[in-house]
């Protein structure tokens, strides 16, 4: 991943839990990492957990943010959601994987933030 692309992920990760944090979320965990990927942020509200996957594009040839949580991506997402549940005690029941969908212009100014919640969903 090229430096650039970093720092964006990186600036759409503090957007989002600003966003989560204006919205009454209480953020248990950024950057849950295991052998089978990461989980960006771990939060709760009330009595739910929720696992929210950020993502973020600058411009729109390769289409939105959303767009890029692939299949195999939402696999990924309640495998390591399930894990995050097996290792805590004491979690509420009620869990969803959201995402965040954060746009930027080809310049870097932010267009728009969008949260899906329970966006990826086991089969």
């Amino acid at each position: 991943m090229t430096a650039s692309r970093r720092s964006l992920g990186e600036l759409g990760e503090r957007l989002a839990v600003q966003h989560l944090l204006a919205n009454g979320y209480t953020i248990l965990e950024r950057n849950f990492r295991t052998r089978a990927g990461e989980i960006d942020i771990i939060a709760q509200t009330g009595d739910v957990i929720a696992f929210v996957e950020v993502k973020c594009r600058r411009g729109d040839s390769r289409g939105t943010p959303a767009e890029s949580v692939t299949v195999a991506k939402q696999r990924r997402l309640v495998e390591l959601a399930e894990a995050y549940g097996q290792a805590r005690e004491g979690l509420p029941e009620e869990r969803r994987i959201d995402v965040i969908a954060v746009e930027f212009s080809p310049a870097g100014r932010l267009i728009g933030l969008q949260h899906l919640e329970s966006a990826v969903w086991a089969d």
